[in-house]
């Protein structure tokens, strides 16, 4: 998926240094009386990629954006954005990038679509332009029937969304996303994950996407880094990241709580038995793979059970084995999935 992209990117000229949309080298960032909010990463993002950037409130990953997108200054170390040194070059770099921070900078009393054309005067696109890029812009963001509503009426998703919109009016070759969703509904995180999904897929643009989500970087990026106090304690795509720390087990709840001893020992032949909440688990010695034949045991042995469930290590459980805690957003979507609000693809 992610070489479909980058061929995508290269055609359309989005690449920068040797084919890398972004670039970091021993990035630091020091706030005077301060933390290292900052501490020696190193970034390549390739053209076309989707990078999640994933850690906890405090961990450095809005500092980071803020050091990329040139609205502060490094430190120490450098970073070049679409080819362009972030500190040299700034307005180029400006030039290039479209970008949705934490806080949207949207007026309450201007509708959806005169922040659309405001922005294109200020990206100083053609008059004749304007109001075909804010009507289409509008559409693809699904904001059309609210586009002459004024924008405190809006909801918060909706106010993401047109952020989006206006971050995307001059067709940037790179876009930043600080936490675009924190505290919207799942409807309206998934219609971002769409959009930004499209405009990877088929436009070739490369998103840094900042997140306290666990699915929102599996679903959408195609690379995960993750920071914690500065750092960069791992990097890798979500699967790489996963298996790194384990294979998946399965739990098993007997109907009947007398036969927990014999279905622990059925589920012993197919891996090492570890802890379990409810009834028994072992971790699968081979994966997936054997999962097919523990249920074949369990039936040839007529052992009946009322809950049967795959847990596959997540990115929850990289951050745990790197750092010793969980993230942030993990307890939330636990709630959710409980709930029936997020269904977990398998790695």
């Amino acid at each position: 998926m992610m070489a479909a992209r980058a061929r995508v990117a290269l055609r359309l000229g989005f690449a920068g240094v040797n084919g890398q949309a972004i670039e970091a080298e021993g990035l630091v960032r020091v706030f005077k009386k301060g933390p290292r909010a900052v501490d020696g990463i190193d970034l390549a993002v390739a053209s076309g990629e989707i990078y999640g950037f994933l850690g906890p409130n405090g961990a450095g990953k809005s500092t980071t954006v803020h050091v990329l997108t040139t609205l502060l200054p490094p430190t120490e170390g450098t970073a070049r954005v679409a080819g362009y040194d972030v500190v040299r070059e700034g307005p180029q770099v400006r030039a290039a990038i479209g970008a949705a921070l934490q806080e949207a900078a949207l007026d309450p009393l201007l509708t959806g679509r005169e922040h659309l054309r405001l922005q294109a005067s200020l990206q100083a696109l053609p008059r004749e332009t304007r109001k075909v890029r804010a009507d289409e812009l509008l559409h693809r963001v699904g904001l059309t029937e609210a586009a002459d509503r004024k924008v405190r009426g809006y909801s918060g998703g909706m106010k993401r969304r047109l952020d989006l919109a206006m971050a995307l009016v001059h067709s940037p070759r790179i876009l930043f996303l600080d936490e675009p969703t924190t505290g919207l509904d799942i409807q309206s995180r998934t219609a971002l994950w769409d959009e930004v999904g499209r405009l990877a897929r088929d436009e070739g643009v490369t998103v840094f996407l900042t997140t306290q989500y666990l699915e929102e970087a599996d679903v959408l990026a195609d690379r995960v880094g993750i920071i914690d106090h500065g750092h960069i304690v791992a990097e890798g795509t979500p699967a790489e990241l996963k298996a790194s720390v384990g294979r998946p087990t399965v739990e098993a709840m007997p109907a009947d709580p007398a036969d927990r001893e014999r279905a622990a020992a059925i589920l012993a032949r197919f891996g090492e038995p570890c802890r379990s909440e409810r009834g028994v688990a072992v971790r699968l010695e081979s994966g997936e793979t054997d999962l097919a034949g523990l249920v074949r045991a369990l039936d040839a042995e007529h052992l009946k059970v009322e809950h049967l469930q795959l847990h596959q290590p997540s990115l929850d459980d990289v951050f745990l084995a790197k750092t010793g805690r969980s993230l942030e957003g993990a307890a939330e979507e636990e709630e959710e999935r409980a709930r029936g609000g997020l269904a977990m693809e398998p790695a």
